[in-house]
């Protein structure tokens, strides 16, 4: 709002100095008018293109980088290239996971695991007559997971 009255006042100051020159130093109102006309839509134009310049900056202030990998919780465009274009987020948050070669020359997703074999799972049962018995054995228990953790950790 503030441009268009800004463009007012300063379409009228053109009018006003125009005017003055035509009846002080002698101009012709066609070339006054002129001089108005290409003034005002000058500035009109100008004031037109404004937010598309603004959204051609904005453009550049909103790419995110996502080659550590990253999480799109939105519906987002992207290019694919040659004019195509791809849809993601559309069902709920989707991962965007950088890929790599493997040793073997395949491409696939990287491990952040420092190429560690997964532990194994490890049940344990322990049976007892009620549960004040357990209650009591508990602290021997617990005593003998560690201990047995500790040897599958340094390999043993």
């Amino acid at each position: 709002m503030e441009d268009i009255d800004r463009s007012a006042q300063n379409i009228s100051r053109s009018l006003v100095s125009g005017l003055r020159s035509a009846l002080v130093d002698g101009k012709s109102l066609e070339s006054v008018f002129k001089k108005i006309a290409l003034s005002a839509s000058s500035r009109l134009l100008y004031s037109a293109l404004q937010p598309l310049e603004k959204a051609a900056g904005n453009l550049f202030d909103t790419i995110l980088p996502f080659a550590k990998g990253g999480v799109v919780t939105a519906p987002t465009i992207f290019g694919l290239g040659n004019g195509v274009s791809g849809l993601m987020g559309e069902a709920g948050a989707e991962a965007i996971l950088p890929l790599a070669r493997g040793a073997d020359g395949r491409l696939g997703v990287r491990s952040a695991g420092r190429g560690q074999p997964p532990m194994p799972a490890v049940q344990i049962t322990v049976n007892t007559q009620d549960a004040e018995s357990f209650r009591r054995s508990e602290a021997q228990v617990s005593a003998m997971v560690a201990r047995a953790v500790g040897r599958g950790r340094r390999g043993l």
